[in-house]
């Protein structure tokens, strides 16, 4: 608490959360759904004995369960609201009401604190009509104390109130809960908060702009509480103008300049301006982490803006530069952009040497490593050739150039040979084969990052989906050894599966087809056998 001299007299300050605590269930606000209710008993004279405030903090749980307090005691309640002038709820006012017994369960949390509660319940109430007992973050009684609570809870004496606050009621017993009327706080809209500062401003004399509200309601996430402690911090040193980038100073958020270079760059590849943004972040001396954490939700919000359009934490010239970012890169990619920040984040923690790992993983992100045109033009051209006769051998089936001998016919001949359970192995692993060319992307991408040894390797290949949870990853050419234990790698197989998932919107998991396509490669080296000998040839079964 601070404390203020003037004139030689001792103030007391006292914080706005404090002071503009609502006396009142009408100054409760964005919960009418509970105070309308709760004056409705009060004025039937209907109250139960046992109340369940749940909600997010800072939602009016505490302050509604006081209100209540005083307005079953009032002496002239008015239309269920306490009058606040009577000696019943001046007393209560100023704390010295010893008939309502507020413990905050998260320090008196233990059988005996709940056990003098049991005590005091058979005494009548020394002025008031009913001796209410408030518990706060009731979850944290521990379950001896819940049960040592029940049976009163269950029926108390005709002059006792319980009023549990909770932020966990999944914490709470069933048979607490069974016990007491359950009201559910909602977070307060961000239109209620600002209405509810603004006329706190008003009364304090305070001149605030509307982006400063806006921007403190969102920030406080729906808890009035904290809209007001953060509103307090801005007028700590005696100003009386607030605007927007004091509050933005004030929370610890960084300047956008930094952050929206970064994702420009990351989003446009442009290595030069990272190289920039990355040398005035370290001479600002911002947090790595910190930092990389700020630069994700911007990513985020990009992302957000592009599907709904509804950002409101931002100005109107930094929606301009969103939406200009937004309209330049696919959903795909800022997915891609947010998982990869995330992995450079987790990797910054583990490191010892963050700022080279920080600079490395930004100018990896903003550098597209593909530069040789041509020769991606002529792989290209491979590609489509090789996909032009895979879809001929499929439609037609292969014949020989020197033979004339039917592969057809050969691979009839060869199965009656093959041991019939091996020719069921073969069909188990036989999936509905994937439509569409995002396999053939996927790939793509791994050439593009630069991750070589998978491109290669998964380059004749096509994907067979075997259930809805796993896909079956087929070798149209075969698989060996080497290709094999490149593949299996914990890290290829987790970047393999990331992007199938990613696909899928879902987590998918990964088989490498590798007994079929030992089959496959046994019919292939047969035909380069008949190819070889380069004379008819017929099997004969027996």
């Amino acid at each position: 608490m601070i404390i203020y001299k003037k004139g030689g007299d001792v103030l007391e300050y006292t914080a706005l959360y404090r002071k503009f605590r609502p006396l009142k269930f009408e100054d409760i606000v964005g919960q009418e759904h509970i105070t309308t209710t709760l004056k409705n008993q009060i004025k039937s004279n209907r109250v139960g004995h046992a109340y369940l405030f749940n909600g997010g903090r800072g939602t009016g749980k505490t302050s509604a369960a006081k209100v209540l307090a005083r307005a079953v005691n009032c002496l002239n309640p008015q239309g269920g609201e306490p009058c606040n002038e009577c000696e019943i709820c001046k007393m209560a006012l100023s704390g010295n009401l010893t008939d309502i017994v507020e413990m905050d369960a998260a320090s008196n949390n233990s059988v005996d604190d709940i056990r003098l509660i049991r005590e005091e319940v058979n005494f009548l109430p020394t002025v008031a009509k009913y001796r209410v007992y408030i518990i706060d973050e009731a979850h944290m009684l521990t379950t001896g104390a819940f049960n040592a609570l029940l049976k009163t809870l269950e029926e108390p004496p005709k002059h006792v109130k319980f009023i549990l606050a909770t932020t966990e009621p999944q914490k709470i017993l069933t048979t607490i809960l069974s016990r007491c009327q359950k009201f559910n706080f909602k977070k307060i809209s961000n239109e209620n908060i600002s209405k509810r500062l603004k006329y706190i401003c008003d009364i304090q004399g305070i001149s605030i702009t509307t982006d400063a509200l806006k921007l403190i309601a969102v920030l406080s996430e729906g808890a009035m509480r904290d809209a007001l402690s953060i509103l307090e911090r801005c007028i700590q040193d005696g100003a009386k103008d607030i605007k927007q980038e004091k509050v933005k100073e004030l929370v610890g958020i960084p300047s956008l300049t930094y952050v929206h270079k970064i994702a420009d760059s990351i989003i446009n590849y442009n290595y030069e301006n990272s190289m920039d943004a990355i040398r005035e972040v370290m001479d600002e001396g911002k947090d790595i982490e910190y930092f990389i954490w700020e630069v994700i939700k911007y990513i985020r919000d990009i992302l957000i803006y592009k599907t709904s359009k509804n950002l409101d934490i931002y100005s109107d010239e930094e929606l301009g530069k969103i939406k200009d970012l937004s309209e330049k890169v696919s959903n795909e990619r800022l997915l891609r952009i947010i998982y990869d920040l995330s992995q450079l984040e987790n990797d910054i923690k583990k490191s010892s040497q963050k700022i080279i790992i920080f600079q490395a993983g930004i100018i990896r992100l903003s550098t597209n490593l593909i530069t040789d045109k041509a020769g991606i033009d002529e792989l290209k051209d491979k590609i489509l050739e090789l996909e032009k006769k895979v879809s001929s051998i499929e439609k037609s089936g292969i014949q020989s150039d020197n033979t004339g001998v039917r592969q057809s016919t050969s691979t009839e001949k060869i199965q009656k040979n093959v041991p019939q359970e091996k020719i069921t192995k073969q069909d188990k692993v036989t999936g509905k084969k994937a439509e569409g060319t995002w396999w053939k992307d996927i790939i793509t991408e791994f050439k593009n990052n630069q991750k070589i040894m998978l491109y290669t390797n998964l380059l004749n290949t096509e994907i067979v989906e075997l259930n809805d949870t796993m896909v079956g990853i087929r070798f149209l050419k075969g698989l060996n050894k080497f290709g094999k234990a490149i593949l299996e790698k914990n890290e290829n197989q987790t970047e393999i599966r990331k992007r199938i998932s990613m696909h899928y919107g879902k987590d998918m998991q990964i088989k490498f087809l590798t007994e079929e396509e030992k089959e496959v490669k046994h019919e292939s080296d047969f035909e380069s056998l008949v190819k070889s000998l380069d004379i008819p040839m017929d099997i004969i079964d027996e």
